[in-house]
């Protein structure tokens, strides 16, 4: 009968191991990781653990590169924010100028935006369909970023024809109406994909922007 094994005798279970990489690389794949836990499992659920567990490193490897994880989560806040509102401008020429027609510049934006959401549904579900309890700071940057487009939206509006048919159109309240739908069908397009075609939505917004501007279609 063979002598019975210790503790000592036994393998110790490896620890995960990375390889060497340039930090800011390293930085760069925590983040990407930090994103995916948060997109698969919610916000409630993203610790250094979580992080280590699906990059397959050990939990020194995250500190290595973030002192916290306030550090890593302020971290990627900052680059998706900057990120999603870079995106989010690049649909709307800051010259009036380039903008064209409404009813096709509205179409032309919708097919931008429909792309994005495309290109980047993970940072578009951390705006449109956050899952779990999004946390404050996250609430107020993402009410901040919406009102900086709103504005924008608005500035476009107030520099469109005004010798429409009609009575006069309120650009503020046209500009909160436009984004609260685009958000909708931003939002239908990553948790239900397949409602409704991006042609679909484009064409629409060619009539309806064509119904206020008559001409314009």
């Amino acid at each position: 009968m063979s002598a019975p094994t210790t503790s000592e005798d036994r393998p110790r279970k490896r620890r995960p191991y990375a390889p060497r990489v340039p930090i800011e690389q390293r930085r760069e794949q925590l983040l990407d990781t930090a994103l995916a836990v948060i997109v698969s499992e919610g916000y409630d659920r993203i610790s250094i653990d979580a992080i280590a567990k699906r990059a397959g490193v050990a939990r020194s490897v995250v500190y290595g590169a973030y002192d916290h994880l306030d550090a890593l989560l302020t971290a990627l806040l900052d680059r998706q924010q900057a990120r999603a509102f870079g995106q989010l401008l690049a649909t709307i020429p800051d010259d009036p100028a380039e903008r064209g027609a409404p009813a096709t510049f509205a179409a032309e934006t919708v097919r931008r935006m429909s792309a994005m959401l495309r290109q980047d549904p993970d940072t578009w579900r951390l705006i449109l369909a956050p899952p779990g309890n999004m946390p404050t700071v996250v609430r107020e940057r993402v009410e901040a970023d919406r009102n900086r487009f709103r504005r924008r939206v608005e500035a476009w509006l107030a520099h469109l024809p005004a010798d429409r048919n009609g009575p006069a159109l309120d650009a503020a309240i046209l500009a909160h109406a436009l984004v609260a739908c685009a958000e909708h069908f931003g939002r239908l397009a990553l948790t239900d994909p397949g409602t409704f075609e991006p042609e679909r939505l484009i064409e629409q917004v060619r009539v309806l922007l064509g119904a206020l501007w008559p001409g314009t279609r």
